[in-house]
């Protein structure tokens, strides 16, 4: 069972993305945030497989997350899933640990699936 954790700030974009990533009967969402500190505590709790963040949120953004979520769970593949995907913000997001960055325009939610389903294809059976 894959285990994920959703961070944004909206709390539509969570249900969303909770709703199309749960039709796969092999992925869970296990906690959801709605800023990035939220995430690095819910990350501490539930220590998930894969943490999606959003960039742009209140507290702390997805970068800073991601680095402090890096060092506390290694294991745990980010993905940042934002309206801001742009180059300079990919660079970034690579230097801390992000293992891929995604938009959220048209299609989002099918790019994510297809990123997660290719990056979970790679992993060791268990």
């Amino acid at each position: 069972m894959l285990r994920i954790l959703i961070a944004d700030d909206s709390e539509h974009v969570r249900r969303a993305l909770r709703t199309c990533l749960e039709l796969n009967p092999d992925w869970e969402v296990c906690a959801e945030a709605q800023d990035g500190q939220a995430a690095i505590e819910a990350v501490r709790k539930s220590v998930p497989d894969l943490v999606l963040l959003d960039y742009a949120m209140p507290i702390m953004n997805g970068l800073e997350a991601a680095r402090e979520i890096k060092e506390i769970a290694p294991q745990s593949t980010l993905f940042l899933f934002t309206m801001y995907a742009t180059d300079p913000l990919r660079k970034l997001a690579k230097d801390v640990g992000v293992r891929s960055v995604l938009s959220k325009d048209v299609g989002g939610i099918g790019a994510l699936v297809k990123a997660i389903e290719e990056v979970t294809s790679q992993w060791p059976t268990q």
